[in-house]
């Protein structure tokens, strides 16, 4: 497989009044109601509710955005993965911006 081939993940994360995040990834960890689940490329079908926590996207340069998210649902297929959230705050460098 050449760089070019590599599996990513097309990933879209949205609160209910506005978008969040999109762009894409190599590595992505959600807070389900079962715990935390990794999501690589070719990861199987999910469709979860979401727990309160921390969503992490490692984006292809290997930069993390972490999302501290609430009441909400991830669903992957086909390597598009879309996370819908109704509440967010995005942690930069440590520091957490309240949602507006």
């Amino acid at each position: 497989m050449t760089g070019s081939d590599k599996a990513i993940i097309t990933v879209n994360v949205a609160a209910s009044d506005r978008p969040i995040w999109s762009g894409k990834a190599s590595y992505v960890v959600v807070p389900s109601t079962n715990g935390a689940m990794g999501i690589l490329p070719n990861h199987e079908p999910i469709l979860s509710l979401l727990d309160d926590g921390p969503l992490t996207v490692t984006d292809l340069e290997g930069v993390k955005h972490t999302f501290q998210v609430s009441d909400g649902f991830v669903s992957f297929d086909d390597n598009r993965l879309t996370v819908a959230i109704e509440r967010c705050s995005v942690e930069q460098k440590g520091n957490s911006v309240p949602a507006q």
